[in-house]
């Protein structure tokens, strides 16, 4: 059936059906709604990348572009980028607020590794968080439930992108 997560927890990964096809997703992560994983890299810093979800929905990442150097704050769900796919161009915004201190620069060189690789290689930027910012990040668990009330809408946006 699709919609579902099977699997979600905090200790192994989980899939999600999106149709025929299914999006992993590593359990040692959180999540935001915006469809972004992170990973603590110590204390209150933080890699994001985008999830298999969005990797699947956007189809073919070929493009790349950052509004915002490392050394800056950025406001959670400030504008700092796009990202141009197959299927879209897309605006990037901050999952969380805090200081930005790194940017893949391999990612943003060829684009192409986030399709390959999102979890690893294919990670986006790095953020040192504000005080209390990481509290809103989502456990597998709660991501795994914010996709399954999500999915209605990503539907009829396939639909419509493939009847275009």
């Amino acid at each position: 059936m699709s919609g579902n997560a099977n699997g979600a927890n905090n200790d192994q990964a989980f899939e999600f059906a999106m149709g025929e096809h299914n999006a992993k997703f590593p359990g040692d992560r959180v999540y935001v709604t915006n469809h972004m994983w992170a990973m603590n890299t110590g204390g209150e810093s933080y890699r994001f990348g985008l999830t298999a979800y969005a990797v699947r929905l956007l189809q073919d990442v070929y493009f790349l572009d950052w509004l915002v150097e490392p050394g800056t704050h950025v406001k959670s769900r400030g504008h700092i980028g796009s990202i141009e796919s197959k299927k879209a161009e897309s605006d990037l915004y901050a999952p969380i607020a805090g200081v930005m201190s790194a940017i893949n620069e391999v990612a943003l060189d060829d684009p192409s590794i986030i399709n390959a690789d999102t979890y690893d290689d294919g990670w986006l930027i790095e953020i040192q968080a504000d005080q209390g910012q990481a509290d809103s990040l989502l456990s597998p668990d709660q991501y795994a439930e914010h996709l399954v009330a999500a999915w209605d809408v990503a539907q009829k946006t396939i639909k419509g992108q493939a009847n275009v």
